[in-house]
């Protein structure tokens, strides 16, 4: 196996052999807020990807990846993000539901549902969310029962991130009668191009409709499309929420480098920097980037033990509320520029959407309150708030 700085530099050479041509000019494009910007450009190059096998590098070989060590799966995300390559569409098959598999699927299900994650075939989405149940993902009312070799599923999921464009949904439901809470739930993996399933775009602040809501009226999947066992379904969905705060955020924090240097550079020539405020504002985001980033080098640690630590909650706290702040800060650093269009068509400016699209930093993949829950009550030991 090649060593790091090896792998670094093969993925950067090939980056800049091939973020050419018809791929150049999606350099910077999609990402939070943008997730529309050319996505089936986007799709295009990621299957240019897959042919020269730059997907899924961090899955084992067999299952079609490269088998990249901890270290080199981090140079591939920072590499990527240094090259301003375009954002990823085939995040959540490739981070989260293809090391599910890997780790609980059968063989049959890895057989089916790998290779095309691989080539970029197939995409997926998380129903995870309810209405009503905001952070609490136990709080499960859509519910699966067994007739014959399916699975029917009926209820609701919301906040379901890119299932417009999705082919298949890992689900979440309550498949035991009766059952409460982290009980009685299990894992099903459900095609979104039958009968019994409604996706509603769900219009954004920023104008944009990356999530939505996604309705399964008597929706079926076979059987053998359940991941572990039935009732199991937390253990594996809690597994799913480790990969997501994976390696890949050392990749995340490369663009908010580049943010904070953009900020910086637009304060010193519109002479926002005069202003001892901002200046101390802009030295605590440097400050507190560099906090977000020893945070995930520790629990890079937990990463290569199989699961991310309490590293994970902490981390998503630190870089929410520090990524919600850079946009608060770039609005003061704006002024009153940062309240008006540029004229027809009136579209927000980079500013103007990372504030508005960063509100939700703090809110999806787990709200700050609940991961200062988990913390307190998981890893610290104290006493757990009092519910009804």
């Amino acid at each position: 196996m090649s060593t790091v700085e090896e792998f670094r530099a093969e993925f950067r050479g090939w980056l800049a052999a091939n973020l050419t041509g018809s791929f150049a000019g999606l350099r910077g494009r999609g990402g939070p807020g943008r997730e529309h910007e050319a996505f089936a450009e986007r799709l295009g190059w990621e299957r240019h990807m897959a042919a020269s096998g730059w997907t899924c590098v961090g899955w084992p070989e067999e299952y079609g990846g490269r088998g990249a060590s901890i270290g080199q799966q981090v140079a591939f995300h920072e590499e990527y993000a240094l090259a301003d390559a375009p954002a990823r569409v085939n995040h959540i098959g490739e981070q989260l539901l293809g090391p599910t598999l890997v780790a609980f699927g059968t063989p049959a299900q890895r057989a089916r549902f790998l290779p095309p994650i691989v080539a970029v075939e197939e995409l997926w989405c998380q129903g995870y969310s309810e209405p009503d149940a905001g952070s609490d993902l136990a709080n499960v009312r859509t519910r699966a029962e067994r007739d014959g070799e399916d699975w029917v599923v009926t209820g609701q999921k919301v906040w379901t991130s890119l299932a417009h464009e999705a082919q298949w949904c890992f689900v979440v439901a309550r498949t035991e009668p009766g059952s409460t809470r982290h009980r009685g739930l299990s894992y099903l993996l459900v095609p979104l191009d039958g009968p019994g399933v409604e996706i509603r775009p769900i219009a954004q602040l920023t104008g944009t409709c990356e999530f939505n809501e996604v309705f399964f009226d008597g929706a079926r999947t076979r059987a053998e499309h359940i991941v572990g066992a039935p009732g199991e379904g937390w253990r594996v969905a809690m597994a799913t929420l480790g990969f997501e705060r994976g390696v890949s955020t050392l990749g995340q924090q490369v663009g908010f480098r580049r943010e904070l240097e953009s900020l910086i550079a637009l304060a010193r020539r519109n002479g926002a920097a005069d202003d001892p405020l901002i200046r101390d504002r802009l030295a605590r985001a440097w400050t507190g980037l560099e906090t977000i980033r020893c945070n995930a080098l520790r629990m890079l640690d937990g990463v290569a033990a199989g699961a991310p630590g309490p590293e994970a909650s902490i981390g998503k706290i630190f870089w929410a509320t520090w990524h919600r702040e850079l946009g608060e800060l770039a609005m003061s650093v704006l002024g009153a520029d940062g309240l008006t269009a540029a004229g027809p068509p009136y579209e927000l400016d980079d500013w103007q959407r990372l504030f508005l699209f960063s509100r939700s930093d703090t809110i999806y993949a787990g709200s700050n309150e609940i991961q200062r829950n988990i913390i307190a009550e998981r890893v610290l030991g104290l006493p757990k708030e009092i519910r009804p």
